[in-house]
C-alpha cells in the first residue's frame, strides 16, 4: 500500500464538505486518518450542542457520546449491509474514516441558536450531510449509486434500533 500524505484536518474537512471524491478516496486508504475522522465527529457534536440543534438537555457530554455511538454503529451497520450483503469492498475502518469526514458540513450547526438563520442553516447542513454521507458510503464500499441507496435503506432500521438500545443503556 502506498504511503498517504497526511493533510491538515481543516483542509480535509473543507474538501469533504465540497464533496471532493478524491478526499473520500484519500481518507479511505489513509489508516492514520481515523483519529482525524473522530475529531470531525467531535467537532460537529460540539457545534450541534452550542447551536442547540440536536442535543437539547443532554448537553455537550451526552451529545459527544451520542455522536460517537451513532458514528460507530452506522459504520458497522453499513459495513454489514454494504460489504457483506451487497458485495462492497470496504473495511469497518474505511467506513469510519469516510463517514466521519462526511459529517464536516455539520459544523454549521453552531449557528442553530440564531432565530430563523439557525433553522435554515441546520436544514441546509442536514441535507448537505446526507449528500456527503452518500458519497462517503459509495466511495468506501466501491459500489454503484443503486447499491449505495440500498445500503442506506436496508441499514436504516437496524441502525435506529441499535442506536436507541445503545443510548438507552447509556442513559442518554
Amino acid at each position: 500500500m502506498d504511503i498517504v500524505e497526511r493533510r491538515p484536518l481543516v483542509e480535509r474537512m473543507v474538501d469533504a464538505a465540497r464533496v471532493r471524491i478524491a478526499l473520500y478516496e484519500e481518507v479511505e486508504h489513509d489508516r492514520t486518518a481515523t483519529s482525524q475522522a473522530a475529531a470531525v465527529v467531535g467537532i460537529v457534536a460540539v457545534a450541534s450542542a452550542i447551536g442547540g440543534v440536536n442535543h437539547g438537555a443532554t448537553g455537550i457530554i451526552g451529545g459527544l457520546i451520542g455522536a460517537y455511538v451513532g458514528w460507530l454503529l452506522w459504520a458497522g451497520v453499513a459495513y454489514v449491509v454494504g460489504d457483506k450483503v451487497l458485495g462492497g469492498t470496504a473495511t469497518w475502518g474505511e467506513l469510519l474514516r469516510t463517514l466521519g469526514f462526511a459529517q464536516s458540513p455539520g459544523v454549521l450547526f453552531v449557528v442553530g441558536f440564531i432565530p430563523l438563520l439557525g433553522s435554515l442553516t441546520a436544514f441546509v447542513a442536514g441535507i448537505w450531510m446526507l449528500v456527503t454521507g452518500f458519497v462517503a458510503l459509495r466511495q468506501a464500499l466501491d459500489i454503484d449509486n443503486g447499491r449505495t441507496i440500498l445500503t442506506v435503506l436496508i441499514g436504516a432500521v437496524p441502525y435506529a434500533i441499535l442506536r436507541l438500545m445503545a443510548l438507552g443503556m447509556l442513559g442518554l
